[in-house]
């Protein structure tokens, strides 16, 4: 049989064609079902947040919806509406890990046209928890302000719109993901829970003011320009064609459409520089940099020798090392703001100053566990009980020239804006023996309770197994302080009761004697023992 008497094979049907926009929603789909096949635990959290976040949502609606027919629910709805997009913005910055999507260099090496590919990043982009939540927002909006047929007309418009808080995200972090994938962004998500702790303490201050100021009218001056910004213009667009205003409403509405045009616009263009431009972090490390010689800062001012060498390494410690600098901005923020917040409330006492001194103290605390099990340099330069003493008296100096200054100024801050510069003396007397008493316990913590510090994760600050040391160095620390600084607590208190207010200036001068002689017992006490225990806190400090 010839070739030409073969059979002819029927040819095999071409594969179906399938849309960008469709494969990259498979893609989220199937990048989420294995991300919680890896383990029970991370199931469970994705449940438990997913569960929450309706529970949440629902409520959310079920108020919004109570609110309709309200004189305020206008400015309450748009106010509401401009803070999550606000959200949607900045999160990103800090937690850039929570979507793998979100970062476009995995697509770089693909064939990939910017118009298809910003569309399916943001069709897929809407598929989380998330926007979940910003898609009930937007219906509870329209629900508490559409009226009559115009109202519902543009509130099925403005839904859809609501979310260009997810085109805002991902235009951010497209803009951003280089950053975000250097160390400062990794020193950005490890701030990120200070920035929800500080944001809880302004959230918190608001309200109590707006209790006082006299209910929701209050905010009215806001709402009115949050009505012309984009996101929440499109839900102020529902209220406005609700009350007759369809040129007001159409406008409004057209501010969200534009800004939707020019961030879908910025986004292609980030996506085409981002995924043809060569990353400048790569060309700047292979150029020739210049080295520098010698200590910058305040080391400089110290005399050559272990001292100053330690109190450089200390503060590039806090310069540079992402938990330490988080533990220190953390400190730093909590420690005047609590204090600070309470004196604008005009319900707070100047004492409440002592706070700084005692969060900045902490800091004292397991000083070997950031260096990790890079520990083993500085354990072969200790030798001697003496060599641990420079070491320890050397770390906190470093301490020293952040916490004095700061302390100084959050307790004068305090005096200020409560008027009380009369109890000054006492709280600068207080603060100066508390953190001498904080920096003789964390010396000895350091060398009994050592624990180490895993450099992976922004939320995780000890390693499995050591949860315990850390509670009870730090909640000892807190009890203890306290008691070693009672003689200056105890002096304080008497010239109050017996009505020597003239004589507090006499407790600034003991209070810092006094907390000079405990940080000196404690660093005496600690360096014998931590030249004892080099091996098992090296052991202790390397299981992270």
């Amino acid at each position: 049989m010839s070739v030409l008497d073969a059979p002819v094979t029927a040819a095999a049907p071409a594969p179906p064609v399938t849309g960008l926009t469709t494969v990259f929603v498979r893609l989220k789909l199937t990048l989420l079902r294995n991300g919680l096949r890896q383990s029970s635990g991370r199931k469970a959290a994705y449940i438990a947040s997913l569960v929450l976040t309706l529970l949440l949502a629902a409520g959310q609606v079920l108020g919004l919806v109570l609110l309709r027919g309200n004189a305020q629910a206008g400015t309450v709805v748009v106010l509401l509406t401009a803070v999550v997009a606000l959200g949607w913005a900045v999160l990103p910055l800090f937690f850039p890990s929570g979507d793998d999507t979100l970062d476009p260099t995995r697509l770089v090496m693909l064939p990939l046209r910017p118009q298809p590919l910003v569309r399916a990043l943001l069709v897929s982009s809407v598929i989380g928890i998330g926007p979940l939540f910003t898609l009930c927002l937007a219906v509870g909006s329209v629900l508490a302000l559409a009226h009559g047929p115009a109202g519902v007309l543009f509130a099925v418009v403005a839904v859809p719109l609501t979310l260009l808080c997810v085109a805002l995200s991902r235009a951010v972090t497209t803009a951003n993901v280089r950053l975000l994938n250097s160390r400062k962004g990794r020193d950005l998500a490890v701030l990120s829970g200070l920035v929800i702790a500080v944001g809880i303490q302004f959230v918190n201050f608001g309200a109590q003011r707006l209790g006082e100021a006299g209910g929701l009218s209050t905010l009215e001056p806001a709402g009115n320009v949050a009505r012309w910004l984009p996101g929440a213009s499109a839900i102020a667009a529902v209220d406005a064609a609700s009350d007759g205003a369809y040129g007001v409403a159409a406008a409004q509405l057209l501010v969200t459409v534009a800004a939707l045009v020019a961030l879908v616009w910025l986004w292609q263009r980030g996506l085409v520089k981002l995924m043809t431009a060569p990353d400048g972090s790569t060309l700047a490390a292979a150029a020739p940099t210049r080295e520098e010689s010698g200590r910058t800062g305040p080391s400089a001012l110290l005399p050559e020798g272990r001292t100053a060498t330690v109190v450089h390494r200390s503060l590039l410690y806090i310069a540079r090392d992402p938990k330490t600098k988080a533990a220190w901005v953390t400190a730093l923020a909590i420690g005047a703001i609590v204090p600070l917040i309470n004196a604008l409330q005009g319900t707070g006492s100047i004492y409440f100053a002592c706070f700084a001194a005692g969060m900045l103290g902490m800091q004292m605390y397991n000083q070997f566990g950031q260096d990790t099990s890079a520990f083993w340099m500085v354990a072969l330069t200790i030798s001697s009980p003496r060599d641990a003493y420079v070491e320890l008296r050397a770390r906190a100096l470093a301490l020293l020239l952040i916490t004095l200054p700061y302390t100084v100024v959050v307790c004068v801050a305090t005096a200020a804006l409560l008027g009380d510069w009369q109890a000054l003396p006492g709280v600068l007397g207080i603060s100066f023996a508390l953190l001498g008493a904080m920096l003789a316990i964390g010396a000895v913590a350091s060398a009994l309770f050592p624990y180490s510090i895993p450099q992976e994760g922004a939320f995780k600050n000890v390693a499995p197994g050591q949860g315990g040391l850390a509670w009870i160095s730090i909640l000892g620390g807190m009890l203890a302080a306290p008691v070693l600084a009672g003689p200056v607590i105890g002096l304080t208190v008497w010239l109050h009761l017996a009505d020597h207010q003239d004589a507090l200036w006499l407790v600034i001068p003991a209070g810092a004697v006094f907390g000079a002689l405990l940080g000196w017992a404690g660093l005496r006490i600690a360096a014998p023992r931590t030249a004892n225990r080099l091996p098992e806190i090296l052991t202790a400090v390397s299981k992270g």
